[in-house]
């Protein structure tokens, strides 16, 4: 990275940058980022390899047949309708990668057995019987016609690869074969993903892996980026004990037929992002595609929130978020229980990440660490931390609550920042008294 990052115990750090500390009280402007960016590695039939590719909402709806290969109603498609309904951008990473489909025309765009079902449609054109209409179809959708004298004025469409040197000639359908998704996907193909991920700045990690290794992959990454380079965003993974709040492990299996049975990671990856910093996803109504095991008893229930599992389940009809937690449960006096509250570790992620912004663009190197111009940081601190309060994300708050000092060096400065975070009601305690 080509800033600094993370926790600090002693004021020994080497490269400039932010390093902050967050823990439990004792028994560019200062402004608030947008939320709902993810980033996930997937399995696919059909698109880019070997990069991460941004997909909006807005595109993911409207060129989804472009981009993985299908249309955005296809069943293939169902995860990832689950994804966006709570994210506005999503970064995605091919995992895989096979042989392109292939015929006397065209080459597939990309390697999958999607490209198995295109096909080049060539017919006389109506016009001038000297001249070919070439159409790429993608089973019965019509992608692409070009009206050409020969296969040399053809121009590559987002489908195909036209072969300009093959001889053009009428036919009702070539079909392009030999399309493969290639071998199994290994730890090597997510630790590229994960190796390429650095440069990119989201708010939640997808792993959809059932594999013990592959998640333990995502978990160390997971605490690197976190308290090594300073980097905050919660991963989501299957049935995990992580013990760690940049964790959430999601519990309920689906019982959809053919599916992964990890399939929830895709709505929990979403809402996690989606979150607002001043909001809860406890009780938050399950509206994805996938039928998930709800079949647990009330003390299954108790017994998943204390050790940190992130469950569904039936309230009447319904499937509901039990509790918006993540996996920590190794409380300490330092580190009390509010770091198991995903609403807590919004708020603090959103602080830590919008801080070093601030003063990795607008202060470092480029402000004198006087009183004039450790001044100017508390007032960009304070405005921030108001914010958060008007937004009900922290209460109580008072502009004595931030301190900002000389460090111990003539380069560097110490914040003090307290603040009391404010959690959505989970729990009614009343006593009704009759008289």
């Amino acid at each position: 990275m080509a800033l600094g990052g993370g926790v600090f115990l002693t004021q020994n750090k080497v490269l400039p940058g932010t390093y902050i500390n967050f823990v439990s009280a004792s028994n560019a402007s200062a402004t608030l980022s947008d939320r709902g960016i993810t980033a996930m590695a997937l399995e696919l039939d059909w698109g880019a390899e070997g990069s991460v590719f941004k997909v909006e909402s807005s595109g993911f709806k409207n060129n989804s047949l472009k981009i993985f290969g299908y249309d955005y109603t296809s069943e293939k498609l169902k995860g990832l309708r689950d994804l966006f309904k709570n994210i506005k951008t999503g970064f995605f990473y091919r995992l895989n990668s096979g042989v392109k489909a292939t015929c006397t025309y065209a080459t597939a765009k990309y390697s999958g057995i999607r490209g198995n079902d295109l096909k080049i449609v060539i017919t006389a054109n109506v016009d001038d019987n000297a001249k070919y209409d070439v159409s790429t179809f993608l089973g019965t959708t019509k992608l692409d016609t070009q009206t050409v004298s020969t296969m040399a004025g053809l121009v590559s469409n987002d489908y195909v690869d036209f072969i300009t040197t093959a001889t053009i000639a009428l036919t009702a359908g070539t079909a392009l074969t030999g399309g493969t998704n290639g071998e199994a996907v290994t730890g090597t193909q997510y630790q590229a993903f994960l190796d390429k991920l650095e440069s990119y700045s989201f708010n939640t990690l997808g792993c959809l892996s059932t594999t013990a290794e592959i998640i333990s992959l995502f978990v160390q990454y997971t605490k690197r980026m976190r308290d090594t380079n300073g980097i905050k965003f919660q991963t989501v993974v299957y049935k995990t004990a992580a013990d760690y709040e940049g964790v959430i492990s999601v519990e309920n299996t689906v019982l959809d037929s053919g599916a992964n049975t990890a399939s929830l990671v895709y709505w929990v990856t979403g809402i996690a992002a989606g979150c607002a910093v001043n909001k809860s996803n406890t009780n938050k109504l399950y509206d994805g595609e996938f039928t998930a095991d709800v079949d647990y008893k009330q003390s299954d229930l108790e017994a998943g929130i204390e050790a940190g599992k992130f469950m569904f389940h039936k309230v009447g009809d319904a499937v509901r978020v039990l509790e918006d937690l993540n996996t920590f449960i190794s409380i300490t006096d330092e580190k009390g229980s509010d770091f198991c509250n995903n609403q807590t570790i919004r708020v603090l992620d959103q602080i830590a990440n919008d801080i070093a912004v601030l003063f990795n663009t607008k202060y470092l190197g480029n402000v004198a660490n006087n009183a004039a111009g450790r001044i100017s940081f508390w007032n960009e601190v304070v405005s921030y931390d108001k914010e958060l309060e008007k937004l009900q994300a922290i209460e109580g708050f008072s502009s004595e609550d931030v301190a900002i000092t000389a460090g111990t060096d003539k380069k560097s400065i110490v914040v003090s920042n307290a603040i009391t975070i404010i959690n959505a009601m989970t729990k009614l305690y009343m006593t009704v008294v009759i008289s």
